[in-house]
């Protein structure tokens, strides 16, 4: 189980304020100058030697992710960070904890990420349907530019950077990465065939970095404590904490950081207070947000909750939102619920096809729930 004294969302639960003089007592912003001051390179080194990958759902090494952008940006193509704050996927609602809770942690990040991938400025795309979250976010980008944190010689690195909060109008799909570049553009919302992929050719035709809104939001914390505290979490290639979202038959739902490859037992009997009706009552469970295919309850039980964990048990960790169903669910009628929502939220589009089809995924392709 994580020790409070090595949680890095300190904040999750709103106990304390989210403004800035807050969030500075908390340890953000805490000489942010000094980070910067490792270099571009370096960050990028510690963060790939943290061991820290996607927080979005695909897993993807995170420094490996950054060091794809140019070393050198032309002047008239200038490299971007776009963080997905869209969160639509059902059952997930972490990002949510995060922006009205401790936003400066993501922007700091913002910064942090933005500096090493040499961007000109950061994008947050928000989830339409966040209207409180986007009215914090909002606020505590003000602040931050307010203390000299943002634009012009960013915290007196003699480094420009800006951030924009762009709010999306609720579709699932502009979750998908090139579909959000779209949106971002003013277009509608479709996901573009890769290549050229968006380090190449992203936001505006500029390189682009895509991220999550924990990928980004951690990186202040591990730079601060060092890739061999982060990596210390987890077992090899499943490293650092993880904000896991528990929904459904448990008796206390909740969102909670965790050390990665925490079992799924321990972590509901600890967080959760175990599930409805006890352990002979658990039927299956959905590990990663409704995009991964469910467990039945005898594979879940001491499998480790991270990455390959839930690979070896024909699941994925996706997003960590972990819906938990009983015996008393319906699970035909749950997955044709679902599928429905894929549909219904164009979904399949990101197979390199010619027509979609109405049954959410791509003509000649079998039906599936589409991960995008």
């Amino acid at each position: 189980m994580l020790a409070d004294k090595d949680r890095i969302f300190t904040n999750l639960y709103g106990y304390q304020p989210w403004n800035v003089d807050a969030a500075m007592k908390r340890g953000d912003w805490d000489n942010t100058k000094a980070l910067l001051e490792l270099g571009q390179d370096k960050i990028i080194d510690v963060i790939k030697a943290s061991g820290l990958r996607g927080r979005g759902g695909a897993g993807f090494p995170t420094g490996m992710k950054w060091s794809f952008m140019p070393k050198e940006p032309r002047p008239d193509r200038p490299s971007f960070l776009v963080i997905n704050a869209d969160e639509s996927e059902p059952g997930s609602c972490k990002d949510r904890e995060i922006i009205r809770h401790d936003p400066h942690k993501l922007i700091e990040g913002a910064l942090v990420a933005g500096f090493a991938m040499r961007a000109r400025a950061a994008y947050i795309y928000i989830r339409g349907e966040y209207i409180r979250e986007a009215e914090t976010l909002f606020a505590a980008v003000a602040e931050a530019y307010d203390r000299g944190f943002l634009g012009k010689n960013a915290c007196g690195s003699g480094y420009d950077f800006d951030v924009f909060v762009h709010r999306g109008a609720g579709a699932y799909i502009c979750g998908e990465e090139t579909a959000m570049i779209e949106s971002l553009e003013g277009k509608k919302g479709q996901p573009r065939l890769k290549p050229p992929f968006p380090a190449g050719a992203g936001l505006y035709g500029c390189p682009t970095t895509v991220n999550n809104v924990e990928s980004i939001a951690v990186a202040p914390t591990i730079l601060r404590r060092g890739a061999e505290w982060f990596s210390s979490f987890g077992r090899e290639n499943n490293k650092g904490t993880k904000l896991f979202q528990i929904s459904g038959h448990v008796d206390r739902p909740c969102v909670v950081e965790e050390s990665m490859s925490i079992s799924f037992r321990e972590l509901i009997e600890k967080h959760c207070g175990g599930i409805r009706g006890g352990w002979d009552n658990l039927l299956a469970v959905i590990p990663g947000g409704s995009s991964v295919p469910l467990v039945p309850a005898a594979e879940i039980m001491d499998a480790p909750m991270d990455f390959d964990g839930l690979k070896a048990v024909g699941s994925g960790l996706g997003t960590a939102a972990v819906i938990v169903m009983d015996k008393s669910t319906d699970i035909v009628r749950a997955i044709s619920r679902l599928s429905y929502f894929y549909k219904h939220e164009s979904c399949g589009q990101c197979t390199p096809r010619h027509t979609p089809c109405s049954g959410g995924h791509s003509e000649g392709m079998p039906p599936r729930l589409p991960s995008c």
